[in-house]
């Protein structure tokens, strides 16, 4: 199993910092072909596990969804969009759902609700990756600053795990993940994190903020792989897809941003306020 786990990282990590460094459309397709994929993994864990989902309303709102997160930067992206484009999209995405439930035989509320978390929580959440990446001259570094620093904290968790790990950390929702292996891939990702601050961030973030920030990468990151652990246990499925050899599929190795992305990017953003 190690094997396949080292080819697939092998290939993606390059085709990943690839992405990054590119920035602009090359990273904004990349993002939102892995939306895509983790809404339609999304799909395939819940009908997997026998609950309901309407795969035409996940795809079609979770993209508009998606868009919407990115086009919402109009200072950003130089464009001239209604102050109410949030609220418009959320009232349109409602109603749209409802409405294509309504014309939908056996219709369930089941299916409403898998689908509303489905198309609210992934694209909007994995959407911030992309803003993050387009913020004026940090925008590379923080992303690469967020995305190695989860790696690390990934990595040292399952090594740390394997070799120390005694207490599990929550058997019925992960029962391979302990507390040893929480605590060492937190200690390495706020080492990474203090590193990368050396290295390309040292303008921007003193040693302080680097390592604060480090700790909330490697705490929200975990937190947010345990939610998406929640849902494979619920449905009783082990990997999102087999898309991934070794690592499952995207939605498995994305998961750790759902929570992450959104919260790192407004972090960021007041850090850049203050020092204004």
């Amino acid at each position: 199993m190690l094997l396949p786990r080292i080819l697939t990282a092998l290939i993606g990590i390059p085709v990943i910092l690839a992405a990054i460094h590119f920035g602009g459309i090359v990273y904004m397709a990349f993002i939102g072909c892995v939306i895509l994929f983790c809404l339609y993994e999304y799909a395939l864990v819940l009908t997997s596990g026998k609950k309901p989902v309407h795969l035409l309303s996940l795809m079609l709102f979770g993209a508009l969804m998606g868009v919407v997160a990115v086009l919402g930067r109009a200072q950003g992206l130089n464009l001239e969009l209604p102050d109410n484009l949030y609220p418009f999209t959320i009232s349109l995405v409602c109603f749209g759902i409802l409405f294509i439930e309504i014309l939908t035989p056996k219709r369930s509320w089941e299916r409403v609700a898998n689908t509303f978390t489905g198309v609210f929580l992934i694209p909007w959440a994995l959407a911030h990756m992309i803003n993050l990446r387009d913020i004026p001259s940090y925008g590379e570094y923080l992303t690469l600053f967020m995305i190695i620093t989860v790696w690390v904290s990934d990595t040292g968790a399952y090594f740390s795990g394997r070799f120390f790990g005694k207490h599990k950390l929550n058997k019925e929702v992960s029962p391979k993940k302990t507390w040893e292996g929480a605590i060492g891939g937190t200690l390495l990702a706020v080492g990474a994190a203090a590193l990368m601050r050396h290295l390309f961030l040292s303008t921007f973030l003193s040693v302080k903020s680097a390592l604060w920030l480090g700790l909330l990468i490697a705490v929200v990151g975990q937190v947010s792989d345990l939610a998406e652990s929640v849902l494979k246990r619920t449905t009783g499925v082990k990997d999102s897809s087999n898309l991934l050899p070794g690592h499952g599929g995207f939605l498995d190795r994305f998961d750790s941003y759902l929570l992450l992305a959104p919260l790192f990017y407004y972090v960021v953003l007041f850090a850049l306020k203050v020092q204004l």
